[in-house]
């Protein structure tokens, strides 16, 4: 086999054991995943606004934002839940360029994976610790999720994907809610039966074990666009898209439908700036519907420091370096719109 196995990564506890979670920490995670499991089943009217980087590239960025991030939480936290999206991995459609922190802790050197789980974990700490606020991240590598298990309280599994397996198994064993895209094809049947799957009890191998899980009854939908075979970008979020969506939860078994709308990628071709627009037309439609209103719990927005992108090395601080973003005096201003609408 073609493989050259390089060295022997510690394990999810080895690496908790050496950079802990304060009780403290615990603690206020547990009440921010009650917080959103309470929007999630119908209990609490609040709408979540997942909201961050592309990838998280840099800690100190990173925690500059989401610290600017949590001043405004205290102002909308009456009608608003804001998660703030720290991504640590990033899926690469032909495999080529910056896979995130993970991969390289220092986008400009070369890969070192110990590191990089190391980075990962303390960046989202820090986060954490800093703000109050707990993180939503992507699920790329199922076997890597208990190295921010007791961390996370938002998952996300994306386009790519939604339809593997071993993700929608590895699911079924969480107790966060859990956001399960649309593929790239845009076939919402395929995200619903990765949901159906989530929500159920399961048994395989992980990590090396046999296990059971319970299933997931938090996993739910994200409508993040399509792409036809034309290499066309097919939105999903309209009224018309939300309105489908509700009739294909209701022809199945599924525990608290609920739907989230990413307002980048397929949906706006990645156009960052319309993210906006169709954020305040997802919060039309809530309004006209009141089905709508009960299905659609939350947005997720592409968001950071400075707007736009950058190529890696390009050195402008709080830019992504990956998919383009809103810059933050457009995100704060969104965020505050999205609270009238409530």
């Amino acid at each position: 086999m073609s493989f050259e196995f390089i060295r022997k990564l510690p394990t999810p506890a080895e690496i908790k054991e050496m950079l802990p979670l304060s009780e403290e920490l615990a603690e206020m995670k547990a009440r921010r995943d009650a917080e959103i499991t309470a929007v999630l089943t119908g209990e609490s009217s609040k709408f979540l606004v997942i909201i961050g980087p592309c990838s998280a590239d840099n800690e100190d960025s990173v925690c500059d934002y989401v610290n600017r991030l949590a001043k405004v939480s205290e102002k909308v936290k009456d009608k608003l839940i804001l998660i703030p999206r720290i991504y640590t991995n990033k899926p690469r459609t032909t495999g080529e360029g910056y896979k995130g922190i993970v991969h390289q802790p220092d986008p400009e050197k070369k890969p070192d994976f110990l590191a990089g789980l190391m980075a990962m974990r303390k960046m989202h700490i820090r986060a954490m610790a800093e703000t109050g606020l707990t993180a939503a991240d992507e699920m790329l590598y199922p076997e890597n999720y208990r190295y921010l298990s007791d961390i996370l309280s938002y998952v996300a599994i994306g386009a790519r994907s939604v339809e593997d397996q071993h993700h929608r198994l590895t699911v079924s064993g969480f107790d966060v809610a859990a956001g399960m895209k649309n593929p790239t094809s845009g076939d919402l049947s395929v995200m619903l039966n990765s949901v159906y799957a989530a929500q159920h009890p399961h048994s395989f191998i992980y990590r090396g074990w046999e296990v059971n899980t319970t299933g997931n009854p938090l996993a739910h939908t994200i409508l993040r666009g399509a792409t036809n075979k034309h290499g066309n970008n097919i939105p999903n979020y309209h009224y018309e898209d939300l309105n489908l969506l509700l009739e294909m939860y209701n022809k199945m078994d599924l525990k608290n439908p609920a739907c989230v709308v990413d307002a980048n990628h397929s949906n706006s071709g990645k156009k960052f700036e319309q993210q906006i627009r169709i954020v305040k037309e997802v919060m039309h439609s809530r309004k006209f519907s009141p089905d709508i209103h009960k299905l659609v719990k939350g947005v997720m927005i592409e968001s950071y420091i400075e707007e736009g992108c950058q190529k890696v090395g390009g050195g402008v601080y709080g830019k992504s370096i990956t998919d383009p973003c809103l810059g933050w005096a457009d995100s704060e201003r969104l965020i505050y719109e999205i609270a009238e609408f409530q």
